[in-house]
C-alpha cells in the first residue's frame, strides 16, 4: 500500500470512527455532563441572590464541590469528567471532518468546534483532576483565577489590546448566543420532528430563556474585562461567580440575579434535550 492510500485509509477509518455510534453516544454523554453543571451553577446563584449562598461559589469550581459533598460524589465526577471528555472529542471531530447539517463544512464552523473541544477538554480535565484527588484543580475560584490571568496579561506589552479585545469577543460571543436563542437557532441542529408539540414548545421556552440568560452572563463578564482593560486594573475583571453577583447590584437587586439563575437552570435541562433529540 503506498503512502497516499494509507493516508486515505486512515482518514477512512477516522472519519468512521467519528460517525460512530459510540461517538454518538459519547457526546449525548457530554451534553448531560453540560446540563449537570449549568443546572448545579443555576441553583447555587439562586441560593445566593436571597442569602450568602453558605459560602458557595456560583460557578464550575461551586458545582464540582457541590457534587462531590453528595454520597458516590466521587463516582458521579468520573462520570461527569469522563462525559465532557466525551464531549471534547465530538466537538474535535466536527473541526476535522465538519458538523451535522447542509452548512457544518464552513471553515467557521470548524474553527469553533476547534475552540470547544479545547473548552470542553479543559473543562474535563478540571473535573477528572478534582476526582483524581487535586483539589484544589476543579475547584479553584473562578473571580481569583480570573484576576490572576489578568493581572499577568496586563502586565505584558500590549496586554491591555490583549485583554480589550478577549472581553470584546466574549461580550460579540454573549450577544451571539442571545441572537441565536431568540431567533431558534438551534433547531436546524435538533430533532424538531419527533417532537411532540408539548415537548417542542417546552425544548423553546427552555432554549429561549436559557439561552438569553447565558448570553447575558458571556456578555456582562466580557464586559467587566473590557473595563479591566479600559482602566488597567485587573480587580474590574470578574469570573462567572462575581459576574453573577454583580446582578444582586443593579436596581432590580437580587430578583434580576433570580431570573438570571433560573434561565442557567433552563439551560442546563434545555442541554438534556441535546442529550436526547441533537443531530450528532
Amino acid at each position: 500500500m503506498n503512502t497516499n492510500a494509507w493516508v486515505a485509509n486512515g482518514r477512512g477509518r477516522a472519519r468512521g470512527a467519528a460517525n460512530s455510534k459510540a461517538m454518538d453516544m459519547g457526546a449525548r454523554a457530554g451534553f448531560v455532563a453540560r446540563g449537570v453543571i449549568y443546572l448545579l451553577v443555576g441553583v447555587l446563584a439562586l441560593r445566593i441572590a436571597f442569602s450568602d449562598g453558605g459560602g458557595k461559589q456560583a460557578d464550575r469550581g461551586g458545582a464540582i464541590a457541590e457534587i462531590a459533598e453528595k454520597p458516590f460524589g466521587n463516582v458521579l465526577l468520573w462520570a461527569l469528567g469522563l462525559g465532557l471528555a466525551a464531549m471534547a472529542l465530538w466537538r474535535l471531530s466536527e473541526a476535522f471532518f465538519g458538523q451535522a447539517g447542509p452548512d457544518g463544512d464552513k471553515p467557521t464552523k470548524r474553527v469553533m468546534a476547534a475552540a470547544r473541544a479545547v473548552f470542553y477538554a479543559f473543562m474535563s480535565y478540571s473535573v477528572l483532576a478534582y476526582a483524581a484527588g487535586d483539589q484544589g484543580s476543579g475547584s479553584g475560584s473562578s473571580d481569583r483565577q480570573t484576576d490572576d490571568v489578568t493581572a499577568r496579561v496586563l502586565g505584558w506589552t500590549g496586554g491591555q489590546w490583549i485583554v480589550g479585545i478577549a472581553g470584546a469577543v466574549v461580550v460579540g460571543a454573549g450577544l451571539w448566543m442571545i441572537y441565536r436563542a431568540v431567533t431558534r437557532a438551534y433547531h436546524k441542529r435538533l430533532k424538531m420532528a419527533e417532537m411532540s408539540r408539548k415537548v417542542r414548545r417546552g425544548v423553546d421556552v427552555l432554549g429561549v430563556f436559557g439561552g438569553s440568560a447565558r448570553g447575558v452572563l458571556f456578555a456582562t463578564a466580557g464586559g467587566f474585562a473590557v473595563a479591566a482593560a479600559v482602566r488597567h486594573e485587573p480587580g474590574k475583571a470578574k469570573g462567572m461567580d462575581d459576574t453573577l453577583r454583580s446582578f444582586t447590584e443593579t436596581p432590580a437587586g437580587p430578583w434580576l440575579l433570580a431570573l438570571i439563575a433560573l434561565g442557567l437552570v433552563a439551560f442546563g435541562v434545555f442541554s438534556w434535550a441535546h442529550a436526547r433529540y441533537r443531530k450528532i
